[in-house]
């Protein structure tokens, strides 16, 4: 299955939908099935989805409780979604469940630049709490490259990241508090508003990155930052990957910190070449880009240029001016875009190996294109050395997406062979149980389902997600 919903269960039996509406308005609940199939499932391909019993569209906390206390009554289980822009099934319905989406829980609460905090609701969109801040000279990092869609709430779920997590950090760094109502309907709150505080264990972060697996976000404290200066870019052109990622390992080691640090190689320049005629250089076999956002980027900017020129760089164009660099990261900003339009389906990696096991990583994914005869793309945040291989092939060939599928283990188990895991950003949702347990190992694997049991008992949220 391609992550398309199959007709599951006649629509919701009247007690469940009775009981939700004595707590919801009209507005708040969908059970027409073909307005519910299109909740169904996030853009993950071979993942399986099922037909919602209902969705449920919620505005406030404790409409939120009201739905989990009904659900716990009932034993029907719960899919939290965010705007569905994830990439391994973790928002997929299944057949029979509640869909709880929080998209309607969209306000901004609080900007406060004495506290360099941000209170939300999960439903804002990570570009509007970008621009918000903005106004009040603060910064929100985190930038997934869906962040014009994606909201604050599923990049808690998955822990994204972004472009300008070598500098910034990830989501899981921004999260301060949360509101978070629990399976039985309970809200819990934890964390704190204050730049300082180790009070008992840190149960945000343990519900950063859970998948909507132990509780429902309906409130976040986000820290914030002073707004960096506009940043300058860096292209550099190597023809190899090892050289490139030589580079990398040398702009580490000398101590810089560039705002981003990314990687694209000749597969994804030839795509985004194809799709929005950029000229960008298709001869090359990894273009480098680095940005600076310090108060003399210019400089920053020579320097690093020489540590490329001096791993074998055969091309180091610095841009002069913030449009300038603008320019040089749409490519890389519609990669992923631009891959998907080579064949009718894709299936995106997200294996994150040490810095120094980058070109390992490059080289074996290309050996698995040939072995396999599929097209691969890669770009990467080179910088983080996490890898998105894009693996592009035709969904309606059972061969090819045999193979595909194949190569996409091959490359995970590369991954983990290379001292890395299987995702640094998308999560692992329905895409990746399988290899969690092998990289979590038994004992692991055993406490997180200890934790899964003691916020989840009778196993309601997100079931069949993660392990």
């Amino acid at each position: 299955m391609d992550g398309l919903p199959h007709r599951g269960p006649e629509p919701a039996p009247q007690p469940l939908i009775e009981r939700l509406a004595a707590g919801l308005p009209a507005e708040a609940l969908i059970s027409d099935p073909d307005v519910m199939a299109s909740y169904a499932n996030d853009m993950a391909g071979f993942c399986p989805a099922g037909l919602p019993a209902v969705v449920v569209l919620p505005r406030t906390a404790e409409q939120v409780q009201h739905i989990m206390r009904t659900a716990s009554q009932l034993r029907v289980p719960v899919v939290p979604q965010g705007a569905r822009t994830g990439l391994s099934g973790a928002a997929n319905a299944s057949d029979g469940c509640i869909v709880l989406s929080l998209v309607k829980m969209d306000r901004i609460l609080e900007i406060s630049p004495v506290e360099r905090i941000a209170v939300v609701e999960p439903g804002v969109v990570n570009a509007a709490l970008s621009r918000a801040a903005g106004e009040h000279g603060l910064y929100y990092p985190p930038d997934p490259s869906s962040w014009e869609t994606c909201t604050i709430g599923g990049n808690i779920g998955t822990a994204s990241g972004g472009l300008c997590c070598v500098k910034y950090g990830v989501t899981a760094e921004y999260v301060l508090g949360l509101d978070v109502v629990l399976a039985d309907g309970r809200l819990l709150t934890t964390g704190r508003r204050t730049a300082k505080g180790v009070a008992g264990y840190d149960l945000t972060r343990l519900f950063v990155g859970s998948e909507g697996s132990l509780g429902i976000v309906v409130k976040a404290v986000l820290a914030l930052r002073p707004k960096p200066p506009e940043q300058l870019v860096l292209a550099a052109e190597f023809d190899s990957a090892a050289d490139a990622c030589a580079a990398v390992c040398a702009i580490m080691e000398r101590g810089h910190t560039p705002s981003l640090l990314e990687l694209m190689d000749r597969t994804t320049l030839r795509a985004v070449n194809a799709l929005a005629h950029m000229g960008l250089p298709e001869r090359t076999e990894a273009l480098l880009l680095a940005a600076f956002d310090t108060a003399e980027p210019a400089a920053d900017l020579a320097a690093v240029g020489e540590l490329c020129a001096a791993a074998g760089a055969s091309e180091i164009v610095p841009a002069d001016t913030a449009a300038e660099s603008e320019l040089l990261l749409q490519a890389r900003r519609m990669s992923l875009t631009a891959l998907e339009a080579v064949k009718p389906a894709t299936m995106i990696d997200d294996v994150c190996v040490p810095r120094s096991r980058l070109a390992a990583m490059l080289d074996g994914t290309a050996a698995i294109a040939d072995k396999y005869g599929l097209t691969i793309g890669v770009c990467a945040h080179a910088g983080d050395g996490n890898t998105h291989p894009v693996v592009c092939f035709d969904h309606a060939d059972p061969d090819e997406s045999r193979r595909a599928r194949e190569s996409f283990d091959e490359i995970m188990a590369l991954g983990l062979e290379l001292g890395g895991t299987i995702t640094g950003e998308h999560g692992v949702g329905v895409l990746k149980k399988e290899w969690l347990a092998r990289e979590l190992g038994p004992v692991g694997l055993e406490l997180q389902r200890g934790i899964k049991q003691v916020f989840d008992p009778l196993g309601l949220l997100n079931p069949g997600k993660l392990f």
